[in-house]
């Protein structure tokens, strides 16, 4: 079987990373990495070629890590909420998938890939979860999406509001039984003499 070398261009998963040599099948290579642009054929012929190739990659790399450090900042602690349709048995009508998140993130004008989103499977639960996004191979960030119910949030505001009515009757309840036990009725005169005769007795 024929094979050849080539410098990769970009990374290619199970591949190699941007800037390496690699030997692939030879229909691998022209077929598929050649045509797009994912590599270029590497020969003896071609060496300095290649080596000027491989210098650019190398600035190309650190300007795009530094622009992925920046970004991930931005994305630092960020908190997504999706609201969805839930059926009876809790699982939601509409999953969400890494094509919410990305559209999510560009109404913040936040620019992410979707494949950048490590979201593997549909969300097709309520809950919590973290899902990294991987901006460069060596810079990624975890951000927390929230996915709730339909109609929870109105349900939890008037649980709320209840509970503060409930709260605010029981104060009003107990204040006026507390008033007169510290109000205590003076002493008449009449009293204060009798009291006094009692003790010289």
């Amino acid at each position: 079987m024929a094979y050849m070398e080539v410098l990769l261009s970009e990374d290619v998963e199970n591949l190699g990373q941007r800037g390496e040599v690699v030997r692939v099948r030879a229909g691998y290579g022209r077929n598929y990495l050649l045509p797009q642009g994912l590599a270029i054929k590497a020969s003896a012929g071609n060496k300095k070629m290649i080596d000027d190739h491989r210098r650019s990659l190398a600035k190309r790399e650190e300007k795009e890590k530094r622009a992925a450090q920046t970004d991930a900042e931005k994305l630092q602690g960020l908190e997504l909420r999706f609201l969805r349709r839930v059926g009876e048995s809790g699982l939601l009508y509409g999953s969400v998938t890494s094509f919410d998140v990305v559209d999510a993130l560009k109404e913040r004008g936040l620019e992410v890939e979707r494949r950048r989103v490590g979201l593997h499977e549909h969300i097709k639960q309520v809950g919590d979860y973290s899902v990294p996004i991987k901006l460069h191979r060596d810079v990624t960030v975890t951000i927390k999406v929230e996915v709730r119910g339909e109609g929870e949030p109105e349900v939890a505001a008037e649980a709320a509001t209840e509970a503060a009515t409930e709260a605010a009757t029981e104060a009003a309840q107990a204040a006026p039984e507390a008033i007169p036990a510290a109000e205590e009725p003076e002493a008449t005169a009449d009293e204060t003499t009798g009291a006094e005769e009692a003790s010289e007795e």
